[in-house]
């Protein structure tokens, strides 16, 4: 693969898209479908599988979208990957829209559209990679995931070198016993080791990323894929999450960063507000934490559960509006 990850001055100017996921998991076709397949999953789903909270629709998608319209406005074109309902844009910019493509899950499954309709969100990640029409250089958001300042292509990639934002972990001890496997907050450890594990590492040092946009190569998911492909059928082949998945964005940063085909940034750039933050205490706390993504050195913000956090804060989303740098308004 290190051909693959080699540099080149022609990849320093070469196009970034954005890919967004999105699901109103209110909708009654949704949920319809989703309590049908739940009906019939023969075995127990996992807490984190089956949370409502997953699939909910609180309009971060706009800010999101305004967020890149702000502070990154360089960026070619943005996918919106969507299973068959998709959101309303109108109050952005047409700037923005026109920059807007939908992709229905049916268009990146193809042949393996058996799977359909999935509400798994490593299943849809495993194959973002088949956006026909997708930049060799994109950026993976979560609609919950917001820029809060300048973003240039340099700060996501260093020429075709995803910059890997997050730090270095052990969690050798930290992940056993059956307590520790049924625990919603430790799910994505057991995502991350698994797609460390391919891609040659060990639970003693793995690297967990932060929650920011994921820089991440088409070419080399699709070598991934080759590579790996009896791994992810299994991975795609889950309606709802399940522990023995992997995290494809976290193979994908393995895989580079065992080729020194990656930057990694462990300065800390962004502010994560963690679903439940702040519930119990004064709400005071949670408005001082609120207050530090103004700071000059943060990037990033993830916003886990926007109506917990206007439980806490009522004014929650005034501050995330002034966090993203406000709205332009549509024109007529």
């Amino acid at each position: 693969m290190q051909d693959e990850l080699s540099t080149t001055q022609e990849d320093q100017t070469a196009p970034i898209d954005a890919v967004i996921t999105w699901v109103d998991g209110a909708s009654e076709a949704h949920l319809a479908a989703r309590l049908e397949y739940m009906a019939v999953t023969p075995s127990p789903l996992h807490e984190n599988a089956i949370n409502p909270h997953r699939w909910a629709c609180n309009d971060e998608i706009t800010y999101c979208l305004q967020s890149i319209d702000n502070h990154a406005s360089w960026i070619r074109k943005i996918w919106i990957v969507v299973d068959t309902e998709t959101p309303d844009l109108d109050g952005l910019s047409e700037a923005i829209k026109a920059k807007v493509e939908f992709v229905f899950h049916t268009d990146i499954f193809g042949e393996f559209a058996s799977v359909l309709p999935t509400f798994n969100s490593l299943t849809i990640e495993s194959m973002l990679w088949r956006i026909d029409g997708l930049a060799e250089r994109f950026l993976y958001f979560n609609d919950d995931v917001f820029l809060t300042a300048r973003l240039d292509p340099e700060d996501v990639f260093d020429g075709s070198a995803p910059v890997l934002r997050g730090k270095w972990v052990n969690y050798a001890d930290a992940l056993h016993g059956e307590d520790t496997r049924n625990d919603p907050a430790k799910f994505n450890h057991f995502m991350q080791l698994n797609a460390a594990s391919l891609a040659g590492f060990d639970a003693t040092r793995l690297f967990s990323s932060a929650h920011v946009v994921h820089p991440l190569r088409r070419s080399v998911m699709a070598q991934l894929f080759e590579q790996h492909k009896e791994a992810f059928v299994d991975n795609i082949g889950h309606r709802f999450r399940d522990l023995s998945q992997f995290l494809p964005q976290a193979l994908h940063n393995h895989a580079c960063i065992a080729t020194d085909g990656a930057t990694l940034r462990t300065c800390v750039e962004h502010l994560h507000i963690k679903s439940g933050q702040g519930v119990g205490h004064p709400a005071s706390e949670t408005e001082a934490l609120l207050d530090s993504v103004f700071a000059p050195e943060i990037k990033f913000l993830c916003v886990n559960d926007l109506p917990q956090l206007e439980q806490v804060v009522p004014e929650a989303r005034t501050w995330l509006e002034r966090a993203i740098g406000g709205f332009r308004t549509p024109t007529p």
